[in-house]
């Protein structure tokens, strides 16, 4: 399953940074504006530590984890949706992806620019906020233009999506998100042809620098204008170093503890971006495991066994029998998988059931 987060934001808040923190891919990240013109796509491993544990336990040859991939899209600039900076391209690459991390400068650093001339995070946000809002709306009215003959003659579906762009342009022009209307099955149907936006899931990540003048640390205005401005919101978010990342990114794990206590840092903010991509996608992992290959595979939440099978191959879906299956919990307290079936714990399981993140399956076809 090949999903993409795009990761935005106004130029010099360090997007590139984190990018090669993410992917140890090097991708530029001077002190300008619009140094990233092309997207760079980096398809990073999902951390897991049940992947490592079942790989020792079944001797495996072969370790393969779950992957996101992430898209290092150029920075945003008010008038974007007017063709500002080079506002279409960027806009064309952010409708690519399924997810937007946006990356938010916390920290005020003479040395480094900032496109506004004051670091204000909350005023960062309603920026592209605003930009992503305006394409919306541009795409809202340009599909009133093409349903409207079929809206004038009553046609039913015409008249459902009619009212359904009513309310997003509402929402949009009221500085809501597409994702925050509620709509119901029809019109929900109706959105995913639309491809807006806002209405794609958005993880804010907070950007501060180790030893810097982070808003948060100095008690600022500006931090608590944000923290209430947060509160209002459903989007997620995280607080991450992009420079301290990049820095470790070519450090042993075995130093990098000692590193973060140094730098005063003491989260893995990669491993926590990575999974809060992940999470945000709506996605989690089964494992299939063996002397061979153990493997993490990714899958939408909610998805059957024949669903979650498919992910290896289409036959595991269309041929699907049934499936043994035993959380990881239990299996790795088992011991082995014999002792896991005498305890009743290896079940077998049909087309209705529903994957559990952390199964270890074997499917039968």
């Amino acid at each position: 399953m090949s999903l993409a987060i795009g990761i935005v934001g106004l130029p010099n808040v360090g997007k590139s940074t984190l990018f090669n923190a993410l992917t140890k891919k090097s991708v530029p990240a001077e002190n300008f504006p619009f140094t990233t013109i092309d997207p760079s796509v980096g398809v990073v491993a999902v951390p897991d530590f049940r992947l490592r544990t079942l790989s020792e336990f079944s001797k495996s040859k072969k370790t393969i984890p779950a992957a996101v991939e992430f898209v290092d899209i150029a920075g945003l600039v008010r008038g974007a949706s007017e063709g500002e900076g080079l506002g279409n391209q960027f806009l064309s690459h952010i409708r690519e992806v399924d997810a937007i991390g946006e990356v938010v400068r916390l920290f005020d650093d003479t040395n480094i620019t900032h496109v506004h001339g004051e670091v204000n995070p909350r005023s960062d946000i309603e920026v592209i906020n605003a930009e992503l809002a305006l394409a919306d709306l541009q795409t809202i009215e340009k599909r009133k233009g093409s349903i409207g003959r079929d809206a004038r003659r009553g046609e039913k579906d015409a008249l459902i999506e009619e009212g359904l762009l009513a309310k997003l342009s509402q929402a949009l022009q009221a500085g809501k998100r597409g994702a925050d209307v509620e709509v119901n099955d029809k019109e929900r149907e109706i959105l995913k042809t639309l491809h807006l936006l806002t209405t794609k899931p958005l993880l804010y990540v907070f950007n501060k620098k180790a030893g810097g003048n982070n808003l948060d640390e100095l008690n600022d205005e500006r931090y608590h204008d944000l923290l209430r401005f947060l509160e209002k919101q459903t989007a997620k978010w995280i607080v991450i170093d992009a420079n301290v990342e990049n820095e470790l990114k070519d450090v042993a794990e075995d130093d990098k503890v000692t590193f973060r206590q140094e730098f005063g840092v003491q989260d893995d903010g990669i491993d926590k971006l990575i999974r809060g991509a992940y999470d945000l996608l709506g996605l989690m992992s089964y494992f299939t495991t063996g002397e061979d290959e153990t493997r993490a595979w990714t899958i939408k939440r909610g998805s059957t066994a024949p669903e979650a099978g498919a992910a290896i191959h289409t036959d595991f879906k269309t041929k699907f029998i049934k499936a043994e299956v035993v959380a990881y919990e239990r299996l790795m307290e088992a011991g082995s998988y014999a002792a896991a079936r005498e305890k009743g714990w290896v079940r077998t399981e049909g087309k209705d059931y529903i994957v559990q993140d952390g199964d270890v399956i074997e499917f039968k076809i």
